[in-house]
């Protein structure tokens, strides 16, 4: 799950965290009205979506005066902020941040994230802030250093001195960052992210400490401990149809193919997708139905597959064990026959009452074309599609 900048500003002032004072608004009189309650400018509008790169696309903007902060505001509210993580379709900006602005006089950069080759947390910061970090580490990796933090210790403040020593924040910068870095693995902590990002945190000219933007990550599996943070998700931001498989308990990704992929299990899922390239296909997306699924939730997926209009054909990739063979095949009967379905659908079956679900399908009256085998499915299914 991810959240809005302005929104994981308000999370890090919790935990005492530097950031500017600032305020969401929704329209052009609100966003001048706030400007002045915030003091004298300048002030900083910036669009708020899910996705980095807002100020290349024109989505944060320098105002001087309030009645320049409301022209600045009126202009993005309804535009489509195009950047390098939205793609070419853009995101529609509904709501602006409008926040104080500050003299920078250096940029920096810090993270806290699982680091999966250590099974542990790492800080990860540079002296590059302000740029797309994946650049930094691909064209100077040497401005990049990382701390890795022992789960049974926690972050220590010899940790932070020597990130903030390379970072160039000593004398009386030093035990400033040193707090910033302590409150922002208390941050990660308490509200189980999986990223925590600062980019930039700056040095001001005052010789302060300030975080001008913050990137949440959560583990979505854990938000049942974090309501409030829950309630922060915006649904406009995602794509529907993801939404919907959560309503479901489905996981789904949407991607760019026209075969679509109904699987038990996630490791048999990315399985199923690769053996569809590998015989030419492309995947439409990343579909598990999980390993006890019901009748209803195999109807569920269907709907939510054939929902994306770039779908030519449906591969249904089933090993039964929780997941018995006959479940799935009454419910891919069930929802063949709702949704009305007018693409060709592959079917391989294997495991716990296959029988039984092989007799089903072949009983049921429907153009189901049967496979042996994840290579006969693939093949099948691309040769069907490509007809």
């Amino acid at each position: 799950m991810n959240i809005h900048e302005y929104q994981a500003k308000a999370i890090l002032r919790r935990f005492g965290v530097p950031v500017p004072d600032g305020h969401i608004c929704y329209n052009g009189n609100s966003a001048r009205e706030w400007a002045k309650r915030l003091g004298p400018g300048p002030w900083v509008v910036k669009a708020q979506i899910h996705a980095g790169g807002r100020g290349k696309g024109g989505g944060v903007k320098l105002a001087k005066t309030d009645d320049e902060v409301r022209t600045i505001a009126r202009d993005m509210l309804g535009m489509t902020l195009r950047t390098h993580q939205t793609g070419p379709e853009g995101k529609v900006v509904t709501r602006v941040l409008v926040e104080n602005g500050c003299a920078i006089a250096r940029e920096l950069y810090v993270s806290l994230v699982v680091d999966r080759a250590s099974s542990k947390l790492s800080v990860m910061a540079s002296t590059e802030g302000g740029m797309d970090i994946e650049e930094v580490a691909a064209a100077t990796p040497e401005k990049i250093f990382i701390e890795t933090i022992d789960p049974l210790v926690g972050l220590t403040q010899f940790q932070c001195r020597n990130i903030a020593f390379k970072l160039g924040l000593g004398g009386k910068l030093m035990p400033k960052a040193v707090k910033l870095l302590e409150n922002l693995y208390a941050t990660f902590l308490a509200c189980d992210c999986s990223m925590l990002e600062i980019n930039p945190l700056v040095v001001t000219t005052e010789n302060d400490l300030l975080c001008l933007d913050a990137k949440f990550g959560f583990d979505d599996n854990a938000m049942f401990r974090h309501l409030q943070i829950a309630d922060m998700r915006d649904y406009d931001e995602e794509d529907p149809n993801e939404v919907e498989a959560s309503q479901h308990d489905l996981s789904y990704i949407s991607l760019n193919g026209n075969i679509g992929c109904l699987v038990n299990g996630a490791g048999l899922a990315m399985a199923t997708m690769d053996i569809v390239k590998h015989y030419g296909g492309d995947p439409a997306n990343f579909l598990d139905v999980g390993g006890g699924a019901t009748i209803e939730r195999v109807t569920e997926a269907f709907k939510i597959i054939l929902s994306d209009k770039n779908v030519r054909g449906i591969l249904v990739n089933i090993f039964g064990g929780i997941m018995k063979c006959d479940v799935i095949a009454t419910g891919v009967i069930e929802a063949a026959k709702q949704v009305s379905l007018n693409v060709p659908l592959v079917v391989r079956l294997e495991g716990t009452n296959v029988e039984r679900g092989k007799e089903l399908l072949a009983a049921s009256g429907l153009n189901i074309i049967a496979a042996d085998g994840m290579a006969d499915a693939a093949q099948k299914i691309v040769q069907a599609v490509a007809a």
